[in-house]
């Protein structure tokens, strides 16, 4: 098995932005990406074992930096807790509801029927995310700030309350675009409900 070289992967994830771009997912192949770079197709699998991953590499390796780096962000020490979840929410939610992201949701929902590239975008965005928030939130449930509960479930249930209002008009067209009044609203609310289920009495 030869190499692998980011200078080679970085050329696949190019061209094959270009075949997405030009004829969309669905009508995309791995013959016509191969064929553009060069090379045979053990190699391009040996980089990505699927179209699907691969798809989601090229759409994501720029989300995934600015996703990691808001919830890396979460401060487990701080001393205002609603603050720091305001704060975490008006950062996330615009990034999950910029044009591309939408795209992509649209996107694996379309074709989660006939591929698993919804499980692909699912496993590689927001299982990060849960994980990261999860561990957030143990911490304020060990510090006391939180009643105790699990972890995960309450990164779930923070996560799906801050989507609630904007997640159904977004993904159907009924908002064009998701305006910063909307997300503060929406976060703000969505903080104050969770916190009324979760912080210590």
């Amino acid at each position: 098995m030869k190499t692998k070289t980011e200078a080679k992967r970085q050329a696949i994830l190019k061209a094959a932005a270009e075949v997405f771009r030009e004829v969309g997912f669905e009508r995309a192949s791995m013959s016509e990406i191969r064929a553009r770079i060069g090379g045979s197709k053990a190699t391009l699998y040996n980089y990505f074992p699927s179209k699907e991953k691969l798809f989601f590499e090229v759409m994501y390796q720029a989300k995934e930096l600015e996703l990691g780096a808001i919830t890396a962000a979460l401060n487990p020490d701080t001393d205002d807790l609603k603050q720091e979840l305001l704060h975490f929410g008006q950062k996330l939610v615009p990034a999950l509801y910029s044009p591309d992201a939408i795209a992509i949701r649209r996107l694996a929902i379309a074709e989660s029927g006939h591929s698993n590239i919804g499980k692909v975008v699912f496993e590689g965005s927001m299982v990060p995310i849960e994980k990261q928030v999860a561990e957030f939130l143990r911490k304020a449930m060990k510090r006391g700030i939180l009643r105790t509960a699990d972890p995960k479930s309450a990164a779930m249930h923070l996560l799906s309350l801050l989507e609630s209002e904007l997640l159904q008009r977004a993904l159907l067209g009924v908002m064009v675009s998701v305006k910063p009044e909307a997300v503060r609203g929406a976060v703000r609310r969505a903080v104050e409900v969770f916190l009324s289920g979760y912080e210590s009495r």
